[in-house]
C-alpha cells in the first residue's frame, strides 16, 4: 500500500488566517493534494471558496474529484458555485448525503444540503455513492462509513433528522473523513466527526492497517457535545502521540484554545489560508 506526502489548504473557514483578499464563512472546504491527485474536500457554505481559492492561487478547474463529508448547508453550500466553475467531476458522497438533516436551535430549521440532486448532476456532479472504504488516489482513502464502536461518543443532541415524517436522533450515517497513508503514519481529515474522532481514528486503522496517527486536521464538534465526551476524546488524543493536530471550525473557539494549550507546538491553527504539508519538515 503506497504512502506519500499530503498537503492540506483551507480554502473555507470560520476564520481567516491571513489579509490576503479571503473571506470568512461558517463551514470548512480544503484542498488534499495527495499522490498526485487533487481532492476538494467539501465545499463550505455558500460559494466563497471561488474568491478564495482565486486569492490562494488554488485553480478549481484543476480539482480531480471532490468528496462531501457529510449533508449540512455548511459543507455542501458552495456545491452549485463549485460545480459551475470545474464542470463534470466524480463526486463521493455517503448514499445519505441528501437525508432531511435538522437542527433544533434557536428553532427547528432545515440544515441539509440546499440543492436537490438532479440540480447538481446537471451542473457536473457525478454521484459515487459509497458505504465502504474506497482508495481514491495512491494513500488516500474516503473512510465511507464509520461503525460505532465506543460508549461514550453520543453526538450532538440538537441535531435530528425525519424520517417518514417522524423526527429521530440523527444517526449521521453520512459522515464520512479522508484517511491518507504518510511515510510517519496516518493523517486524517475530518469534516465534523459527528460519527465521533475515536470511531474516525479506530476505523482509519483497521482500513488502513497503519496503527500509527501522524495527525489529525478538520472539525472535531467538541464544543457542542457533553463534557464527559469531550474529556474522554481529549484523553484519546492526548495518548496518541500526535506530532499534528490542527482542530477548527465546528471545535469551537474554548476547544480549540484548550487544545492549543494542552499540545503546545504541535497544535496548529487551521483558518482560511492555512496550508500544510505533512509530514511536516524539521527546521
Amino acid at each position: 500500500m503506497e504512502k506519500t506526502a499530503v498537503k492540506i489548504t483551507v480554502i473555507s473557514e470560520n476564520t481567516v488566517g491571513a489579509p490576503t483578499g479571503l473571506v470568512g464563512e461558517w463551514g470548512l472546504a480544503m484542498l488534499v493534494d495527495s499522490g498526485g491527485k487533487k481532492i476538494l474536500f467539501d465545499t463550505g457554505e455558500r460559494g466563497k471558496l471561488l474568491n478564495n481559492a482565486a486569492a490562494l492561487g488554488v485553480k478549481l478547474e484543476e480539482v480531480d474529484a471532490l468528496v462531501m463529508s457529510h449533508g449540512h448547508y455548511d459543507h455542501t453550500g458552495g456545491l452549485r458555485a463549485f460545480l459551475r466553475t470545474r464542470g463534470r467531476l466524480p463526486v463521493y458522497a455517503h448514499p445519505d448525503l441528501f437525508a432531511l438533516h435538522y437542527g433544533a436551535l434557536p428553532r427547528e430549521h432545515y440544515i441539509g444540503v440546499p440543492f436537490c440532486r438532479e440540480e447538481l448532476a446537471s451542473l457536473g456532479a457525478e454521484f459515487i455513492f459509497l458505504r465502504e472504504p474506497e482508495e481514491i488516489a495512491p494513500g488516500l482513502w474516503v473512510s465511507g462509513e464509520v461503525p460505532r464502536k465506543t460508549d461514550f461518543e453520543v453526538g450532538d443532541s440538537r441535531l435530528f433528522c425525519l424520517e417518514n415524517g417522524s423526527k429521530k436522533t440523527d444517526p449521521f450515517h453520512d459522515d464520512m473523513s479522508l484517511y491518507c497513508l504518510t511515510p510517519e503514519g496516518l493523517v486524517i481529515i475530518l469534516g465534523c466527526a459527528h460519527a465521533g474522532v475515536v470511531n474516525i481514528v479506530e476505523h482509519a486503522r483497521q482500513v488502513t492497517g497503519e496503527k500509527r496517527v501522524y495527525g489529525v486536521i478538520g472539525g472535531t464538534h467538541l464544543g457542542p457535545v457533553p463534557a464527559a465526551q469531550r474529556e474522554a476524546t481529549i484523553n484519546y488524543l492526548k495518548e496518541l502521540g500526535l506530532t499534528f493536530l490542527a482542530a477548527n471550525h465546528c471545535t469551537g473557539l474554548p476547544v480549540i484554545a484548550q487544545l492549543a494549550a494542552i499540545f503546545g507546538p504541535r497544535f496548529h491553527f487551521a483558518p482560511a489560508g492555512a496550508s500544510f504539508s505533512l509530514p511536516l519538515k524539521e527546521e
